[in-house]
């Protein structure tokens, strides 16, 4: 089974224990301690149902979720949604990036490094260098969790620091708010591309 079919079968049956509802705790609590972030343009990976893109809208961002399940995409845009900024979703896979694609100002990471098979974190590094503008900014919750038979499959803040230094250069790190059944399990990560 593909991974587009592996995911698109989950939304389709619903099957989701990861989508809780809302965003990312840790997500909304920077967002709020952060108003004078400058706005722009902001990629979400693995959106799923867009409750993060619509955080980022609220706060006068561009959101753009991408998710490789079309039924995904096609829930999540049917979520009423009104803010300071704009959010759509779309069908893309993050990983496979257009050849020149429009860069983003920000990209933001959530459940989707954990998600993906450990082999294919090196293509990750390399599709944000894609996405990502000089000088925009990754905001990064990882899952801090030892399982190898994922997804989720978990990482460590070591091997996330190897795995981004020197093309990012990492402003601040710390634990985040978390949902329940997450509380210290997550670091949250916010790196600036080197130009």
């Amino acid at each position: 089974m593909s991974e587009r079919d592996y995911w698109e079968n989950h939304y389709e049956i619903g099957e989701t224990p990861w989508d809780k509802g809302e965003p990312s705790p840790g997500l909304v609590d920077f967002l709020a301690d952060q108003p004078d972030l400058p706005k722009g343009r902001v990629c979400i990976p693995g959106c799923g149902l867009g409750h993060d893109a619509r955080a980022w809208a609220q706060y006068g961002f561009e959101a753009t979720g991408m998710d490789i399940a079309p039924t995904a995409v096609s829930k999540a845009s049917q979520i009423p949604f009104q803010g300071l900024g704009s959010c759509h979703f779309m069908d893309q896979d993050f990983l496979n990036p257009p050849h020149h694609p429009t860069p983003f100002e920000w990209v933001f990471e959530h459940t989707f490094y954990c998600a993906i098979n450990p082999s294919m974190r090196e293509a990750y590094h390399q599709s944000l260098l894609k996405w990502l503008a000089p000088g925009g900014h990754f905001l990064a919750v990882h899952y801090l969790i030892d399982e190898p038979d994922g997804p989720p499959f978990g990482t460590t803040p070591e091997e996330v620091l190897t795995r981004f230094n020197p093309s990012f250069e990492l402003l601040a790190q710390w634990t985040p708010r978390s949902y329940p059944n997450r509380t210290g399990l997550e670091r949250m990560f916010w790196w600036r591309r080197s130009s």
